[in-house]
């Protein structure tokens, strides 16, 4: 059942399906019952009264005999989901072939997409516009946005944004190699950049590219 985009929900249910959203952003998967009612400090009784309502009315969804499987229904808006970074999904395309349709209408919200990640060692984001070419064959183009995730300890291969001694911030690939460091471009107009290890400070790791088209 396809739900309104403003179904008549009441303040407590609104809030109970903020919360099973945000736990399935959190860990993954939803709350249960108990947990619920001990946030709310009501009854078990009456979140399940809840749930079954918002169930009826289309706006949550929960698979048969399976624990911790309530969702938000895709297909219905929160009231604080109305912004622009919330985008339709409707499938996936490969060049020359038709689009692949997506039954159920879902969304892409890119502040779920570039959120920091929840894994030991992740670190808060931020955005950065380039200059120059020196990335061109990472597919990284002068005016692009980049966004990083801070990490001081990057992986071999990685795209970091950083800081060698003489004050310089630079975006390039990232390699140790014996007693320094090599930031490779990946241009072949431009050579590497050496340092040690000692005059360099990573800001952060490129987790992703957004471009504008005008």
């Amino acid at each position: 059942m396809t739900p309104p985009k403003e179904a008549s929900l009441t303040p407590k249910q609104l809030d109970i399906l903020t919360r099973i959203r945000a736990s399935r952003l959190t860990r993954g998967y939803s709350p249960t019952m108990q947990e619920l009612a001990d946030e709310l400090a009501v009854s078990k009784v009456t979140i399940f009264e809840h749930v079954e309502a918002l169930i009826r009315k289309g706006v949550l969804r929960r698979q048969a005999n399976k624990a911790r499987s309530l969702e938000v229904n895709p297909t219905f808006q929160l009231p604080d989901e109305a912004r622009q970074t919330r985008l339709p999904y409707v499938g996936a395309i490969a060049a020359g072939k038709p689009i692949e349709a997506v039954e159920d209408r879902q969304y892409l919200d890119l502040e779920e997409v570039f959120a920091p990640s929840r894994g030991a060692g992740a670190g808060e984001r931020f955005v950065l516009r380039v200059r120059g070419d020196s990335m061109i064959d990472e597919h990284i183009r002068e005016g692009d946005y980049v966004v990083v995730e801070k990490r001081a300890n990057p992986r071999n291969g990685d795209t970091v944004v950083a800081l060698i001694d003489n004050g310089e911030a630079t975006l390039k690939k990232f390699y140790r190699e014996k007693d320094r460091i090599r930031l490779q471009p990946a241009n072949d107009r431009y050579e590497p950049i050496f340092v040690q290890p000692v005059c360099i400070q990573v800001q952060g790791v490129v987790v992703g590219v957004i471009r504008k088209y005008e």
